[in-house]
């Protein structure tokens, strides 16, 4: 194959010659090339951090009227730069009473949760990480090490902003991690395969077409475990001042910037990977080249559609976001789980069209009814909530004693 239809594949034998040039044996060429590539992985996604700051301002701006980065550097690339000298030349200020290994521990754990992802993506058909044979539950494994960061920040902090904030993220995201998991399955059910790569050559169609509403629950829900608008009630300024990270500076509360930047692109990643065909196109699998293209122009719509729901909604208030969890989406998923295997079972040996016409409108038709079911119980009109009547101000409920000039 050659370097134009697979340059990864022959970039890597080229190094892998170079590597047995020089001497080293076959177990040598594989430590290295180990090691060089968990150094891509930690690096090469960092350094793509920066341009996706700039994208995201760019784009917000637009969105909502604002000019957005345009002075350091032509049309502002050279803002993200300039933003990390700053953070960088900052004083890293350890606050006293703080727990150190967990105080410090924190925003290393809160980036490798995000990295460790990217380690069993497939980026074409032959280039990736690890081709694990469970790479989604590896993902669903190494997400929770985000929690675990929150949870070390806020507890390590000694400080009460910092846990009250922690308590708060750790509900959101261990309440949204169910649907998520449970939509997750449905892929796996239809491909039989908990492999990324088998997953994707199975969508022919792509699942998002199979099983629509389960891809945008799964869309929503994602965005409220990366703590996005409306769901970014893990940082509230005018609540809890900052969040769990409130007392982090330098390059430690850069981390955790990094961290939200670089797992909204990898939900992006996912989300393409499971319901929109991942690297699968025409000639894909002939020309791998080709696949990648395909795939970051599908991850590229994603991200653009995390940044319009981030740069437009507002935020929720914490019991409307868990009642949401809870009352709408945890059971949808649920009854996912219970119909849409047994409809698979039943148009086994049906034409492809008519299963996924039948699996596509069993989905919707389960998406429906709970939403016409959870609209039911809403109330219709602002008289019939039960809001609690507010106190009149009467004379009889101020203190009676004489002005004496001395004010308290």
């Amino acid at each position: 194959m050659s370097f134009w239809s697979d340059p990864f594949t022959a970039v890597q034998q080229w190094f892998n010659n170079l590597l047995a040039s020089i001497g080293l044996g076959p177990i040598g060429v594989q430590i290295v090339g180990m090691l060089v590539g968990v150094f891509i992985l930690a690096v090469g996604p960092m350094l793509f951090t920066i341009f996706l700051i700039w994208v995201e301002r760019k784009v917000i701006s637009h969105i909502q009227d604002r000019i957005g980065p345009n002075r350091v550097g032509p049309f502002g690339l050279f803002q993200p730069f300039a933003d990390m000298v700053k953070i960088g030349i900052k004083e890293h200020i350890t606050p006293r009473g703080t727990d150190w290994l967990p105080y410090n521990l924190s925003p290393i754990l809160a980036v490798a949760a995000v990295l460790l992802v990217w380690a069993v993506i497939p980026f074409t058909v032959t280039f990736f990480g690890v081709d694990l044979n469970v790479g989604l539950l590896f993902i669903i494994a190494v997400g929770t090490l985000g929690e675990l960061a929150i949870i070390l920040a806020g507890w390590g902090s000694n400080n009460k902003y910092a846990l009250l904030a922690m308590f708060r993220s750790v509900a959101q995201l261990i309440s949204y991690e169910i649907p998520m998991v449970l939509c997750a399955i449905v892929p796996v059910i239809l491909a039989g395969s908990l492999d990324l790569n088998d997953i994707v050559k199975a969508q022919t169609p792509w699942f998002i077409v199979t099983a629509p509403a389960t891809a945008v629950i799964f869309f929503i829900v994602s965005v409220a475990e990366i703590g996005r608008a409306p769901f970014d009630l893990t940082e509230a300024e005018s609540e809890l001042v900052s969040g769990f990270n409130i007392e982090y500076s330098g390059l430690k509360f850069g981390m955790f910037y990094v961290a939200e930047f670089l797992h909204t692109f990898t939900v992006a990643l996912i989300f393409a990977t499971l319901f929109l065909g991942g690297w699968r196109g025409p000639g894909a699998e002939q020309y791998p080249i080709l696949g990648f293209i395909y795939y970051f122009i599908k991850v590229g719509i994603t991200y653009f559609l995390l940044m319009l729901v981030d740069g437009t909604l507002p935020r929720l208030r914490i019991d409307q976001m868990m009642n949401l969890n809870w009352k709408v989406f945890t059971p949808i998923t649920l009854v996912v789980l219970v119909v849409f295997p047994l409809v698979d079972k039943l148009m086994a040996d049906t034409a492809t069209w008519l299963r996924v016409i039948a699996l596509a409108g069993s989905n919707m038709l389960i998406l429906f009814i709970g939403e016409r079911i959870t609209t039911s119980r809403l109330p219709r009109n602002p008289a019939e909530v039960g809001s609690r009547e507010r106190p009149v101000a009467r004379p009889e409920n101020f203190a009676t004693e004489p002005d004496t000039g001395v004010r308290r």
